[in-house]
């Protein structure tokens, strides 16, 4: 079975708008950049965790730290994925204990990823609070987690799937909804 764009949800000005958005719902809860950081789920969440950081740089002037987590090893589908499973590097340069962490992703759906890297962060401090920002949230949880910041809810069937495509790893910024093809 194949996938087939059903849909073009979101192009590079909704993203750049969406992500804007976010950036300052980020400092309004926060009240600023005082104890916050920023860490983005490998690969598209980090790229998605830059960008906000630096939109909240260039509004309020503070710098936001910028940590990317790879979550492989924290799976609970570990041995399903791959007999071999490639694992990059979790680079967060930070201490998380005591800080306001973002955690960024750019599909929220079983919520089984972000129970993952919400295990690792754990593992590597204390923070204050953990809050998830995501550009896309399409349902179908399986676990309870909800993001504090969304930036579109796009209701799915089982048979479709939401791509987000970033000029970092794609060539262009876009967010696209497949269908399987019967």
């Amino acid at each position: 079975m194949s996938l087939k764009e059903k849909a073009n949800l979101m192009d590079a000005v909704m993203i750049k708008r969406t992500l804007t958005r976010i950036s300052h719902e980020i400092l309004e809860r926060n009240k600023g950049t005082k104890g916050l950081a920023i860490i983005g789920i490998r690969c598209r969440g980090a790229f998605l965790a830059q960008r906000i950081a630096q939109m909240i740089k260039d509004i309020d002037g503070g710098k936001v730290p910028v940590g990317i987590l790879d979550i492989t090893l924290y799976r609970d589908d570990l041995t399903m994925i791959a007999a071999c499973p490639v694992v990059h590097s979790t680079k967060i340069d930070f201490d998380v204990d005591d800080k306001n962490i973002v955690l960024v992703d750019d599909v929220l759906f079983t919520g089984r990823t972000i129970r993952c890297a919400l295990d690792e962060i754990i593992d590597l401090g204390r923070p204050r609070t953990i809050q998830l920002a995501v550009l896309i949230d399409r349902g179908h949880r399986e676990l309870p987690i909800r993001a504090d910041y969304v930036g579109k809810n796009v209701p799915t069937t089982r048979k479709e799937s939401v791509e987000v495509r970033l000029e970092e790893e794609d060539d262009k910024d876009e967010v696209v909804l497949l269908t399987q093809d019967d």
